[in-house]
């Protein structure tokens, strides 16, 4: 039985996680971390990492970048690896990750999802493919509380597609305050906030009376609650470095 501390454990994702590990045999959590102290689910929850003596063998991280120097600092001390699910991390943020692999087993994805690290690879395959005959486009929709645009997960798509493309291209967020045609190397992004969307992704190749479309939909957040806990068990015991979900679909194979 693997114990996981969980911060952000009031937030939404949070909340998911919880429900979703009390439904498991094989983890449980023994603390959380969070601005809102309230414990709901019958674990202690502390406003600060600092504050919290519970051992534990992971930790989970689904609330705020805000929370990240906090959550390394205490998953550095306390010698346990740590699953960075929170989304809208800066430059200095992934610096600070990376550096933590260099002393404790970290895990960061842009998407706890494994049907968008799947639609990553088919992005990355197809880019190879159709190399500079197709402009590509990347759509992303979110509910109308996402703070972040666009998402990691559409950063996530624009990284694996320049790995396949034979040109280094130009990322573009923004055609309102230029007119002019588009340039041939672009990556262009669009971003949609509204309703309770969960996340839907498009990843377009537009050729000469053709498109492709590789697309991922997602229903529910429990997917991503998933992923995490998937993330977490893969992770006890693995020596300091930093991992993928690309790593645990290839333990998995």
């Amino acid at each position: 039985m693997k114990r996981i501390i969980l911060c952000g454990c009031n937030g939404k994702m949070g909340r998911i996680l919880t429900e979703c590990i009390r439904q498991r045999c094989d983890c449980t959590v023994v603390a959380g971390f969070d601005v809102n102290t309230e414990s709901h689910a019958g674990f202690p929850v502390f406003a600060s990492p600092e504050n919290c003596q519970v051992e534990a063998d992971v930790l989970i991280d689904f609330s705020h970048p805000s929370s990240l120097p906090g959550v390394l600092r205490y998953a550095k001390a306390h010698r346990i690896p740590a699953v960075i699910a929170t989304t809208g991390l800066s430059d200095a943020d992934m610096s600070a990750i990376e550096d933590a692999g260099a002393e404790i087993p970290v895990f960061h994805s842009a998407n706890m999802s494994l049907g968008v690290n799947l639609l990553a690879a088919l992005a990355r395959q197809a880019a190879a493919v159709l190399g500079e005959g197709f402009d590509v486009e990347i759509v992303e929709k979110h509910h109308n509380q996402k703070i972040d645009a666009p998402s990691g997960t559409a950063l996530m798509l624009a990284d694996a597609v320049e790995e396949g493309l034979p040109y280094k291209a130009e990322r573009v967020f923004d055609r309102h305050a230029v007119r002019q045609k588009r340039a041939p190397h672009e990556i262009g992004f669009s971003a949609i906030r509204g309703g309770t969307i969960v996340g839907e992704h498009d990843v377009m190749f537009c050729g000469r009376d053709e498109v492709i479309t590789l697309s991922h939909h997602a229903a529910s957040k429990e997917l991503f609650a998933t992923g995490a806990i998937s993330a977490a068990l893969f992770l006890c015991g693995k020596p300091a470095g930093r991992y993928t979900m690309s790593d645990v679909v290839a333990a998995a194979e």
